[in-house]
């Protein structure tokens, strides 16, 4: 069959844009019959990959970064007849900036690897979330996370990596604080949070692992919830946060990782929102999250 690339050329500040010659002489060479579909705005992408389904594509290769990912994702999603029917198949070229959910599925970077891999078309079948009406593959949060992601989006001097580091100094410096109710399947939690980051996959921003036992093959949503009350102590965590093993911040007094089919958040000051690190919003109280175990078809080596 035809796949159907979905190329989001904003992707790493357009240089998903750049790349895209590499990306195709790699699919050609690795002999991946295809079609390109390129996003032109917001939201396109999810049109594109609903619109790739329904026309019979198959595999649907997303060419772009985490977001670009989520957003196939929700395509797929909205394409399907109901919330049993699985999803995909889903490939991956890594065009992003940190291409968080390749690395959590060992998945290459390198374009002409990734293409061998779409070729030969092996699946497996991973979990996907879903908060409110948003689907994601990798992570959500409330809370210091988005936060930090509504600082990243304004700072256009700095590019890579190094421009989420950033982000999260200048948000931690602004201190900010929210009240929160959060439940799930045996627990409760009432009281200040810093953060609430909920994950499939243990690596967000391309070098914090917010949540570090995720596991997207393993039918549970994994959360972490925390509190700091100063600047200092939220400065000192931040090393930590970027430790996948031992010496991890969840490891930290006052920081919590959890287990669960389905989470519910209540905060009582309105927080920013994000999926695979786009927002959904700038200000939500109530946050519906639940795991669809083994839904996405994903194609791995």
């Amino acid at each position: 069959m035809t796949a159907k690339v979905i190329l989001n050329p904003y992707s790493n500040r357009w240089n998903a844009k750049a790349r895209w010659p590499e990306a195709e002489t790699a699919l050609k060479e690795a002999g991946v019959e295809f079609e390109l579909a390129i996003s032109e705005r917001p939201g396109h992408t999810v049109d594109l990959a609903e619109k790739a389904v329904l026309e019979g594509f198959s595999p649907i290769i997303a060419a772009g970064g985490d977001g670009t990912v989520g957003d196939v994702v929700k395509g797929l999603a909205r394409a399907a007849k109901s919330e049993k029917d699985l999803l995909g198949p889903l490939g991956l070229l890594p065009l992003g900036t940190a291409n968080d959910l390749a690395y959590n599925l060992h998945l290459p970077i390198d374009l002409k690897e990734a293409a061998q891999i779409i070729k030969k078309g092996n699946t497996r079948q991973m979990d996907i979330g879903k908060v409110n009406e948003h689907y994601f593959a990798n992570n959500s949060a409330a809370g210091l996370e988005p936060y930090v992601t509504t600082k990243q989006v304004r700072i256009t001097w700095i590019s890579g990596i190094l421009r989420y580091l950033v982000a999260a100094v200048w948000a931690i410096m602004e201190r900010p604080k929210w009240v929160a109710t959060i439940k799930w399947d045996d627990g409760q939690y009432e009281g200040p949070v810093s953060l609430v980051t909920i994950g499939n996959g243990s690596r967000s921003g391309g070098v914090f692992y917010m949540i570090p036992h995720a596991d997207p093959f393993d039918g549970k949503l994994t959360f972490v919830y925390g509190y700091r009350s100063t600047r200092w102590s939220m400065l000192m965590t931040l090393p930590k946060a970027m430790k996948p093993g031992a010496g991890s911040y969840v490891e930290s007094e006052g920081i919590f990782e959890q287990n669960a089919t389905w989470i519910k958040i209540h905060l009582e000051n309105p927080s920013p929102a994000h999926t695979d690190g786009e927002l959904f919003s700038y200000g939500v109280q109530d946050l519906d999250y639940r795991i669809f175990p083994g839904r996405l078809k994903i194609i791995l080596p």
